[in-house]
């Protein structure tokens, strides 16, 4: 036996012979055969017809060689598609079987002969490139198979052998292709007296693989064309006596004979173009031929309004009648066919489409509204055939290869052309719509410019922020109620929060009774309530009373027009007043807190969900409007933070702080009482801060299942940032002219509550270590403020107002301190005030703020020491204040003493070492 040869590894790398390091990948050379490389023989064999080869193979041993290529019968192989038809395979089997037994028959009864070949021979062996025809190629090559047979056996055949197979078998039979075109069925498969007919799916079975056989791409003889036009027409002619087979059937409800033609025509199918079996079963049904039973008008009301009963009728005639045929379709028809795919694609395009244009053409000159709500609940109402698809399909799963996608896409596919006009006009509609809530607010505040409205209002609650939280639940369970795209005649809503058409509707309103503030209170024991009267004028939130029946159904909307935004409708409680006398708002200052409205942002949320519930519809769509989709809701929701940013938000707060400013702190008539346009400003920020949360949860809710709220490139996360940033710049804004406000109102109670003797009390007078009037009243001012807009806004927002607040309230005192004349005793008083002061700053927990202030408490010391000395010791320690002080600045502070005259030259003379007697010239 002989030894094998070592493998040795295969090197990708040829080493550099200088440097030993790997250089570049070794390729192997290219082989040329004559001029011409061996990949371009190749590529002409591959597309050279089969009677050519010999020629080509004559022309040298080489392209002989070349002529047997794997490559080559590879393709040539593959072009019969042996891989997708299994069966092929058993049926040259019986070919062969068939073709044994005949040739067997034939020579009992022949004389014996000399084969001298035939000329006619196109395809034989051409190994030996010295023989001169094709005709003794055959015998050679069956010798051969002779005497290989048991190496042949021992491997797989190649596909030169699998193909030569093939062609001899399949060859005989184009002789009866050279027949009348009438006559080519009945010569390839005669009739014989004592023998079984060929089975009409083993004739199918012939008749495709002899077209895959006669085709451009394997070219097996020289007549291949006449041959394969011929074969045409015997296939068509087939076609049709299956077809008349398949109705037979069919008449007499015999499904076994439906299913035995249907397998037979779809087996000699090729795949190109419908198939005309399953189409003329699908153009049969009686559906397509009853559309006038249905009038698509009669989804309107006399009102022209949308009440889809008609269509709903319509829907349930229509999948009847596709689940009666695609039940019978399943059992019938071969499941590759996908019969019930094309049947529902019919159906939509031919009857349903045909039902939904002129709807949608009639509600788009109604108003663009009719049109959008009329294209959603359209789409909706045609995808009930995805459903009947599925249904059908999984009654004999082991029969469907329809897949959930496919059977969208039925819908996707009839659906495309309403999607470009549906996807523009649903932007410019809802940038119309919130355009529209916009100005009707602006004309509101123009029209109540100079009158006073009773109203509810946060700070008129006992706790504010828990009335923002069940605010914020109830808004949280209006988007959480079903939403119904379809209109019908009884129960129609069209949004998620509101907006009924007709008279119905009563789950949005339900939904938005939710929000009443009678809801809000909690513990409180003020009622508060919110209804809804715009058709009076008012707000949707108004202060009503509490009804004592819980149960009682809530009212029936109205819609007024269809062009315009809806409008709710019902009996409006008498109104009462929330204020208590202590904390009541002076009625002669404009309320600046009419600036903002959660009406208006309710409005626009609810026609942004609107729009973005049907567009939803459309979310799942496929490819290129997939997109389209995809981006007009992220522009539903983009517009709808525009027109609450840049139309309501920042002009709301913008006229606020235009009103701060014109406040004048004389015009509080009474002391302790709020300070009118601040409180109101507290309560528009209140009121933007809710907005937020309800953008917040609304964008939660709705938008976030369809956007990666991760991603900051992303044009919906940036506008909602941009929004939140407007908001935040406006609230800072105001809270800056607030501040204002507040100060100049504080340092107004300090200036006119302080008595001109209030820290040089008299001698005689008894010693009180109380703090004073203005003390008390300003910080009770400060406090009670302080207390409103906590909770309105972020902490960081706050601590800035804290801080302002502390900064600028030092700069009051210091003035204050030296507007006064302080006594020894009157120094105590003042060091109460300041101590107060000092505690309330405490209590803002403002860390930087609490530490100028407690340095302003030590520098109330300064007005109870008696000993002019120490008090200059005093003066000089500059670390005693912590850098906050100068010993300058607290050498004005002490000379507001009642005593500096006296003591002035000794705290001069400690202080500078200065001696007016001895050092003076003047004196």
């Amino acid at each position: 036996m002989e030894k094998f040869e070592t493998l040795q590894p295969t090197r990708l790398y040829v080493p550099d012979v200088k440097t030993g390091k790997p250089g570049k990948a070794a390729t192997a050379p290219t082989q040329f055969v004559g001029r011409l490389p061996v990949d371009l023989h190749i590529l002409v064999l591959v597309r050279l017809p089969i009677p050519d080869f010999p020629a080509y193979a004559r022309c040298s041993r080489s392209l002989s060689n070349l002529s047997r290529h794997e490559k080559v019968w590879e393709v040539k192989w593959n072009a019969l598609r042996f891989a997708k038809y299994t069966h092929f395979q058993a049926l040259l089997d019986h070919l062969e079987d068939a073709k044994k037994i005949k040739d067997g028959g034939l020579m009992k009864n022949m004389p014996p002969t000399l084969d001298v070949g035939d000329v006619d021979d196109d395809f034989g062996d051409f190994a030996q490139a010295q023989v001169p025809t094709t005709a003794g190629f055959m015998a050679v090559e069956e010798d051969k198979d002779q005497v290989y047979a048991s190496i042949s056996s021992m491997r797989p055949p190649t596909h030169l052998e699998l193909y030569r197979r093939a062609h001899q078998l399949l060859k005989p039979y184009t002789t009866s292709l050279s027949s009348p075109p009438h006559a080519i069925l009945a010569s390839l498969f005669p009739s014989v007296p004592g023998v079984p007919p060929v089975p009409i799916l083993q004739q199918s079975r012939i008749l495709h693989l002899l077209l895959l056989w006669l085709s451009p791409q394997i070219q097996p003889l020289r007549k291949w064309s006449d041959l394969n036009a011929s074969l045409r027409s015997a296939v068509d002619r087939h076609e049709a006596n299956l077809l008349a087979a398949f109705d037979i059937a069919e008449s007499r409800k015999d499904e076994k004979g439906m299913t035995e033609a249907a397998e037979a025509s779809w087996e000699v199918f090729d795949g190109v173009g419908e198939w005309e079996l399953g189409r003329v079963w699908a153009e049969k049904r009686e559906v397509f031929y009853e559309a006038a039973k249905w009038n698509p008008m009669d989804n309107l009301t006399q009102q022209s309004q949308l009440a889809f009963d008609a269509m709903d009728e319509f829907m349930k005639y229509v999948l009847k009648s596709f689940t009666e045929s695609g039940s019978v379709a399943i059992r019938v028809f071969p499941p590759e066919s996908l019969t019930i795919l094309s049947f529902a694609s019919k159906l939509a395009t031919d009857v349903i489409a045909e039902y939904i244009t002129p709807l949608l053409s009639r509600a788009r000159e109604i108003s663009n509204d009719s049109f959008l709500r009329a294209t959603a609940a359209c789409f909706k109402e045609s995808w009930k055939l995805v459903d009947a698809v599925i249904q059908v399909s999984s009654s004999r799963p082991s029969q469907s290869n329809i897949s959930r996608p496919q059977a969208e896409d039925v819908i996707y596919r009839m659906f495309e052309d309403n999607m470009d006009e549906y996807l523009d006009e649903e932007i410019e509609s809802l940038r119309n719509a919130l355009e529209l809530i916009c100005r009707g607010w602006d004309r509101k505040i123009s029209e109540h410019s100079s009158s006073t409205t009773d109203h509810a209002r946060f700070l008129s609650s006992q706790n504010p922020a828990q009335v923002k939280r069940n605010v914020l639940a109830s808004f949280t369970d209006v988007l959480l109620l079903p939403v119904t795209i379809v209109p019908k005649t009884v129960g129609m809503t069209v949004g998620a929060v509101g907006a009924a058409a007709g008279a119905a509707g009563s789950a949005a309103v339900q939904g938005l009774q939710m929000l009443n503030p009678q809801r809000w209170a909690g513990n409180n024991t003020t009622p508060e309530g919110y209804s809804q009267r715009f058709d009076a004028g008012g707000t949707l939130f108004e202060i009503g009373a509490e009804d004592d029946e819980d149960d009682e159904p809530p009212p029936t909307p109205t819609r007024r027009t269809s062009g315009e935004l809806e409008e709710m409708t019902q009996e409006q409680p008498p109104n009462i007043t929330l204020q208590s006398p202590t904390t009541a708002i002076t009625p002669s200052w404009e309320t600046l807190d009419l600036f903002l409205s959660l009406d208006v942002a309710l409005e626009l949320i609810h026609a942004d969900r609107e729009s973005l519930k049907r567009a939803d519809a459309f979310s799942a769509y496929p490819g290129h409007y997939g997109h389209k989709v995809q981006d007009t809701i992220e522009e539903v929701f983009i517009l709808m933070l525009q027109a609450l940013a840049e139309r309501h938000l920042k002009p709301g707060f913008g006229r606020a702080v235009e009103k701060l400013h014109t406040f004048k702190p004389d015009e509080l008539q009474e002391p302790g009482q709020r300070v009118a346009p601040l409180v109101q400003f507290f309560e528009l920020v209140h009121i933007g801060d809710t907005i937020q949360s309800m953008v917040q949860v609304y964008f939660d809710k709705e938008l976030a299942p369809h956007i990666d709220k991760t991603d900051f490139l992303n044009g919906v996360v940036r506008e909602k940032k941009r929004f939140e940033n407007v908001l935040d710049d406006s609230v800072a804004a105001g809270l800056n002219a607030g501040t204002d406000v507040l100060m100049n109102q504080v340092e107004h109670i300090i200036i006119t509550r302080t008595q001109p003797r209030e820290y040089y009390p008299a001698e005689d007078q008894d010693l009180d270590l109380g703090i004073t009037v203005g003390c008390s009243q300003a910080i009770e001012c400060l406090e009670l403020h302080c207390k409103l807009v906590k909770g309105s806004t972020s902490r960081e927002v706050l601590e800035v107002f804290y801080q302002e607040i502390g900064i600028r309230l030092i700069a009051i005192l210091q003035k204050h301190i030296k507007r006064q004349i302080i006594s020894l005793n009157g120094g105590f008083k003042l060091i109460a005030d300041l101590n107060a002061y000092h505690a309330f700053i405490v209590g803002l927990k403002v860390q930087n703020i609490t530490t100028d202030f407690s340095h302003l408490k030590m520098l109330g010391h300064v007005f109870v020491v008696e000993d002019a000395k120490d008090l200059a010791q005093i003066v000089r320690d500059a670390t005693r204040y912590g850098g906050s002080y100068r010993p300058e600045d607290v050498y004005e502070f002490i000379q507001r003493r009642s005593d500096w005259k006296k003591i002035e030259k000794t705290v001069d003379k400690t202080m500078y070492n200065l001696s007016f007697k001895e050092d003076c010239i003047v004196c």
